[in-house]
């Protein structure tokens, strides 16, 4: 009998602590652990009754940078002065950081409690013991950083070759050779390379993941299991996107090092955190054209760039392009007098009505505005000025679109395609399966014969939305090229089309403008815009603010001084075909009917001229019907000249500068514009 092991210390319980530092030991070290449970057996050996063993750290570092609640149980149990004796296998076991390991040792002298392992018994009040358990302690410590630090260098030497097989992202996967390679499966391949084209297409994470999910398009995604991952087709997250987008190794590079553990104390204990990204300057390794890339590094780089640019709501963040909403300008004005940037601002129900201001001075200073204007005629403005910039270019953007429309449909049909091979695959594996089973094995039969079924369907479920695809295709009904060129001759009807995305238009003015200088001349009442094209060149334009009481949609002064003229001495019909012969268009910039004309030529806005005796009645086809019958369009310009000399009579091209326009019914969807 040990002279260690009073009967007091036997009377108590002894306690026999087991850990293994990976849930990876637990599988492939289970000697290690059936060693430490049979110190259960040893404890029992030396005389003690009440045996307790505590293993909730199995898997869990003993490091002391995550939690163990099997090491804190130990505590409070010796704290009890309940327990006579410790057991483990060896120092390393209870604890490889000093703070865990001397604190214990100072509990168990306290107490009287004795630290056993297989090669004896040492008492903490005694000098020489406590001083042995100290360098037990520490050289479990030392052991456990050189043990790290020799992992890490080897880890780092063969990642520096390129050689350590980290994971690959989906679309990848390591040889046998040890190279990383294309994943041989065409579908896999053909996903990837889309969603790749896409945000070249789009510019925005989130755009392509809308696209993806609005036209059902399946990404495949790596699903963890025992042993080699397996692989999943659904439908794309925002984070399988991002990971895709981000990843260098679609870029043909071989990355190693790029996210970092961090310590911090937390409740008077270091606690470690993982994944956090670092910038890729402080990247461990970084090996470009190290296999086959589905990008290039350029166009790596710039899809690095667009997605920064698209950051929005950080300090540091660029302006954000292509945001969408109705402000074309967004992101681009910076106010001249404080040098902050300009926001918008929306009113009106959906939005219909824009303002950019700067709210700098009243955010900063709580003093009032330094610019606000409406931003209709800005961007109507600056509009103009991109047309100009860009007109050149038209018809080759013409033809640069018919190519991408058609590329995007034949992309789309041949992941169509692929879906329904892989479908039919499984459907004739499947049937083999069916086909192989013995008739007698009823159960398994009836089983095979249903996941047949279910086969069958998802490959009728697929050829049916193939077909329907086809039936829908755009460009079934796409313009032919000679279209897409005239269009390329009206590039203003284009860009100002109610169908154009403004997403585009937005991203389009931020590539061709860095930035818009804006101020107000109270003066003359005009909106100053310095324009700082990319190119670096300078501009200034100069737009007219509204006037008070005048909204967008007055009629134009020309066509209010035409409809006075003519209100005593023509029809309405006859007004209107007039007006649109000399192409002036309604508030609303529509062509002139009977009623608009009628609601132009109310008694308010004429002057009472229509109650001349000389009127002819409503839909008189008498004197001057030859103008309403249909004209050729070659004779539209000479009918047009002919109009204006025989309105010059009536003194119709005389127009009053001071007159303010007359509006007509439905001009209240209007708004003020200062």
């Amino acid at each position: 009998m040990n002279s260690k092991l009073t009967p007091e210390r036997l009377r108590k319980k002894a306690i026999v602590y087991v850990r293994q530092s990976k849930p990876s030991q637990l599988i492939d070290n289970q000697e290690s652990r059936r060693l430490q449970y049979g110190l259960v057996d040893r404890a029992r050996g030396l005389g003690f009754q009440q045996i307790s063993i505590i293993d909730e750290d199995l898997g869990r570092t003993g490091s002391g940078l995550v939690e163990r609640p099997g090491f804190q149980r130990l505590v409070s149990e010796v704290l009890s002065e309940e327990v006579g004796a410790v057991f483990c296998l060896e120092a390393s076991r209870l604890a490889r950081n000093g703070r865990d390991w001397h604190h214990l040792i100072e509990l168990c002298g306290m107490v009287g409690a004795v630290l056993a392992d297989p090669d004896g018994i040492y008492d903490p009040m005694l000098v020489n013991d406590r001083l042995l358990l100290g360098l037990k302690g520490s050289m479990a410590e030392f052991e456990l950083s050189l043990f790290r630090q020799r992992s890490i260098e080897a880890i780092r030497q063969k990642a520096h070759r390129g050689e350590l097989r980290i994971p690959v992202p989906v679309g990848y996967c390591w040889s046998p050779n040890g190279k990383i390679e294309k994943d041989p499966d065409e579908r896999v391949q053909q996903a990837v390379q889309l969603v790749f084209r896409k945000m070249t297409e789009l510019g925005s994470i989130r755009q392509v993941l809308i696209w993806l999910r609005q036209e059902n398009v399946c990404l495949p995604v790596s699903s963890p299991s025992r042993g080699e991952s397996q692989r999943v087709w659904k439908l794309p997250l925002y984070r399988n996107t991002q990971d895709m987008l981000t990843n260098p190794t679609y870029a043909g590079a071989y990355a190693f090092g790029k996210s970092e553990a961090r310590t911090k104390v937390v409740d008077g204990r270091a606690r470690r955190t993982f994944g956090h990204d670092k910038p890729r300057s402080a990247w461990m390794v970084l090996i470009r054209d190290h296999h086959p890339g589905y990008i290039s590094w350029e166009e790596y780089e710039r899809n690095q760039a667009m997605i920064a640019a698209n950051t929005f709501g950080h300090s540091d963040a660029e302006p954000k392009a292509g945001r969408g909403g109705r402000a074309l300008l967004s992101g681009l004005l910076r106010c001249r007098r404080c040098g902050g940037k300009l926001y918008v601002n929306y009113s009106r129900p959906g939005g219909v009505v824009i303002r950019y201001e700067c709210s700098r001075e009243r955010l900063d200073h709580g003093q009032g505005r330094c610019i606000s204007f409406g931003g209709l005629r800005v961007d109507q403005a600056l509009s103009k000025e991109v047309l100009r910039a860009i007109e050149g270019n038209a018809i080759e953007a013409a033809w640069k679109a018919a190519e991408q429309i058609e590329q995007q449909q034949q992309e789309l049909r041949k992941a169509f395609e692929l879906e329904v091979e892989q479908a039919r695959y499984e459907a004739r594996l499947a049937a083999r399966r069916y086909e192989a089973v013995d008739p007698e094995q009823r159960l398994v039969a009836r089983e095979l014969e249903a996941r047949w079924n279910v086969a069958l369907q998802k490959v009728q479920e697929l050829e049916d939305k193939l077909e329907e695809f086809d039936r829908n295709s755009p460009s079934a009904t796409l313009p032919n090229r000679e279209v897409l060129l005239s269009l390329a001759q009206d590039l203003p009807a284009v860009w100002n089309s109610p169908s154009a995305d403004m997403r585009l238009k937005q991203r389009i003015l931020h590539i061709l403008i860095r930035e818009i200088i804006a101020e107000v001349d109270e003066n003359s009442r005009e909106l100053v815009l310095l324009i700082h094209w990319a190119g670096g060149q300078h501009s200034e334009l100069r737009v007219k603010k509204g006037e008070g009481g005048k909204h967008r949609y007055c009629t134009s002064l020309e066509a209010t001084e035409v409809i006075r003229k003519m209100a005593g001495k023509f029809s309405d019909e006859q007004i209107a075909v007039t007006l649109n012969r000399l192409r002036l268009r309604t508030g609303l910039d529509k062509t002139w009917n009977e009623m608009r004309v009628y609601s132009g030529t109310s008694p308010a806005s004429t002057s009472g001229l229509r109650l001349g005796s000389e009127e002819p009645a409503r839909g008189h086809s008498g004197a001057g019907s030859a103008a309403i019958e249909p004209q050729s369009a070659e004779c539209a310009e000479d009918d047009r000249r002919e109009d204006l000399a025989r309105l010059s009579g009536y003194g119709v091209c005389s127009l009053a500068d001071s007159h303010r326009g007359v509006g007509y019914g439905g001009r209240a969807a209007g708004s003020r514009e200062s």
